[in-house]
């Protein structure tokens, strides 16, 4: 496989995201997992799908995992429902999904500080049959202004993130100038500006945008980026996205943040989905 040449890879900050690799172990094996393979952070979605508010020794066992295996937390998903899965959000769905969510926002804000994880996710949520389009923005916004108080409290950013929509139909944020107008909303609502965009490469491909052009339009607006090939969703090397490139107009467009590596192992173990990767670079 292709790899990404070691004085590029060097400039990069990749952390792995636990919820599509090493996926093959129990979620409390996965930190280590990702220690032993030569990583020094990870990111998560919000690993209880079933729980916006899981016991106090679940998440003190998480916890200590990631304590345990030395690495550091980055980046934290607020309770978004069932992923991977056709529920993508909560936010911005009426009645117990929604309320779900404003549960979740202080315990996912107090977990991901615990850590010193800076970052936290707030998918949008599907748009739901029978209910006004306007009503769920309405709702959305009013969350997400939540959200961005949640995180400002312990000193982290709100990503708002654009999906694909092949995979997706029915996430309504399907393009950087769609999210990022969410991100310029919530950042007015809420007065506080730690609104930022999530730009994921492989989701932005596979709706067929400019990548070039949206680094260049929306690098000043980005909190986080993840990758992944596409097509397939892969590692780096197993599709066709030139992203060394790609990375490389990030940094030149004055991107320094992580980059999470959000891709599917494919029909290997995760602990061998990274030789394009140095490991001196991770």
């Amino acid at each position: 496989m292709p790899g990404f040449a070691r004085s590029t890879a060097a400039e990069q900050r990749f952390t792995v995201n636990l919820s599509i690799l090493f996926t093959e172990l129990p979620l409390l094996e996965r930190p280590a997992a990702a220690a032993a393979a030569g990583f020094t952070a990870v990111e998560l979605w919000w690993p209880w799908v079933d729980s916006p508010t899981p016991a106090q020794p679940s998440l003190d066992a998480l916890r200590g995992a990631i304590t345990d295996a030395g690495v550091r937390l980055t980046g934290l998903n607020f309770y978004a429902g069932q992923l991977p899965g056709p529920d993508r959000g909560a936010l911005s769905v009426p009645g117990e999904e929604s309320e779900r969510f404003r549960a979740n926002l202080d315990v996912a804000a107090d977990f991901a500080h615990s850590l010193g994880c800076r970052s936290l996710n707030a998918l949008y949520g599907n748009r739901v049959a029978g209910t006004d389009p306007a009503e769920q923005d309405a709702l959305a916004l009013e969350n997400l202004v939540r959200a961005a108080a949640a995180a400002d409290r312990v000193g982290a950013v709100l990503l708002i993130e654009a999906l694909n929509a092949p995979e997706s139909p029915r996430y309504p944020l399907v393009s950087a100038p769609a999210a990022v107008t969410v991100v310029d909303r919530v950042n007015e609502a809420s007065g506080l500006g730690n609104a930022r965009f999530l730009m994921d490469l492989y989701h932005l491909s596979v709706n067929g945008e400019d990548l070039p052009s949206v680094i260049e339009r929306y690098a000043s607006k980005t909190g986080h980026v993840q990758i992944a090939d596409s097509p397939g969703r892969g590692a780096p090397g197993t599709g066709s996205l030139p992203l060394e490139e790609l990375l490389g107009r990030l940094r030149k467009a004055g991107y320094d943040g992580w980059v999470g590596l959000e891709y599917k192992a494919g029909d290997r173990p995760s602990s061998e989905a990274f030789d394009w990767l140095p490991r001196e670079a991770r």
